[in-house]
């Protein structure tokens, strides 16, 4: 008989199993704060005392729903370092080492001083024509899924303004005289292209905020070509739109490109699926190919460690639009509003004592219209200034959703 002594840690315990072939194996330890947890973490501080997950933090800590599985951890210069297990994260804020911070509803720490080494971290880039993923990754865990909505609605807007502009000069009022065009022979890229391309660098700046990000791995996107360089490279909006953002981006990391043949081979040899509908809402429709893409880079998964996504879908702003496009009786136009509503920039994220987080939007008769910041639905027009507590802008409607 063989005697097996088990190692007792602090809120910790080993679990000893026995195989098939009769030999004892130990399992994962149970503290929340395991060996593989705190790999990354170790260059933040000293180890914590075992804690409870993201849910078991204060109650200011809950109002987002959720939240990555590792926290964001930034030093005191504010340089992105390695994230942390949330156990010590709350560690570090009740010692007094570090600040709790919050980036467009992500929980983060800001360290008290400069420490920290950082280790290769990718995001991987899936671009969609209405749906796109990104994935922040290292060898041992996935830090953040993102599936995000693509602009579509640039050219609308643009039509509309325009003919707005040629309705003024029809009418009496005043208005400015036609200018010629002051982009002949200039190099100059389509605003519908350029705002889709605009909002995955905007994405990566975000994230380059949190982690230190070391990769960018963008799967190339193929337009139709006719073998002629000027054609291809300059003629396409889909070229120009991802030249554009293929300079941006080597501005600031390596970037590598990857087919989508590659990833295809990629996803099929790691054995995962991937969802036929292009516009369902999990981890399986798009983010799997962010992740495999990214994984394929730094590597160290053969399955998704996890597949919680944040939902961003960008706001529709009126910001320079003075009035309603459709006239009342007598051809009167009612007052639209500007940039701000009642001191508050649309779109910022207020705090409100009833409505709780919600991001601003219109203004009317001295009262502030308030919308769900995941949802974008409005919830009231008739909140009052004094009860609002600006907490930072934002052109996102953001919301956590739990992989199954």
């Amino acid at each position: 008989m063989v005697k097996i002594s088990t190692v007792k840690f602090k809120r910790t315990h080993t679990k000893f199993v026995r195989t098939g072939s009769g030999r004892l194996k130990t399992t994962e330890s149970t503290v929340h704060s395991r060996a593989k947890d705190t790999k990354d973490a170790s260059q933040v501080l000293s180890s914590s005392v075992g804690q409870s997950r993201w849910e078991k933090l204060s109650s200011a800590e809950k109002q987002t729903k959720g939240g990555p599985v590792m926290v964001p951890v930034l030093s005191s210069t504010g340089r992105p370092l390695m994230p942390c297990h949330p156990a010590r994260a709350k560690e570090l804020i009740r010692k007094g080492r570090a600040k709790k911070r919050w980036f467009k509803g992500i929980f983060a720490i800001k360290l008290m001083r400069e420490l920290g080494n950082t280790q290769q971290i990718a995001v991987g880039v899936d671009p969609g024509t209405k749906r796109e993923a990104f994935t922040v990754k290292s060898k041992n865990h996935t830090y953040l899924n993102i599936l995000s909505d693509s602009i579509t609605w640039v050219s609308e807007r643009l039509n509309n303004r325009r003919e707005m502009r040629h309705e003024r000069r029809r009418r009496k009022t005043p208005y400015k005289s036609s200018r010629s065009n002051r982009l002949i022979n200039h190099k100059s890229y389509p605003t519908s292209i350029i705002s889709r391309w605009r909002i995955k660098f905007n994405i990566i700046i975000f994230l380059k905020r949190l982690y230190p990000i070391t990769d960018i791995i963008v799967e190339d996107v193929k337009a139709v070509t006719k073998g002629k360089k000027k054609w291809d490279e300059f003629f396409s909006p889909v070229e120009m739109g991802k030249n554009w953002f293929y300079d941006r981006c080597k501005e600031l990391n390596n970037l590598v490109l990857m087919q989508g043949y590659e990833t295809k081979e990629n996803r099929d040899r790691l054995g995962l699926w991937k969802n036929r509908s292009k516009m369902a809402e999990d981890f399986w429709s798009h983010t799997v190919d962010s992740w495999v893409m990214a994984n394929s880079l730094v590597g160290g998964h053969t399955n998704p460690d996890m597949i919680d996504l944040l939902r961003i879908a960008p706001i529709q702003l009126h910001r320079r639009q003075l009035h309603f496009l459709n006239p009342l009786s007598k051809g009167v136009r009612k007052p639209y509003g500007g940039t701000m509503s009642l001191g508050f920039k649309r779109g910022s994220v207020i705090k409100h004592k009833k409505h709780k987080l919600v991001y601003v939007g219109g203004a009317s008769r001295g009262r502030i219209s308030l919308h769900s910041i995941s949802t974008g639905l409005r919830l009231t027009q008739n909140a009052k200034s004094s009860e609002c507590e600006f907490l930072y802008h934002n052109s996102w409607k953001i919301n956590w959703i739990r992989g199954n």
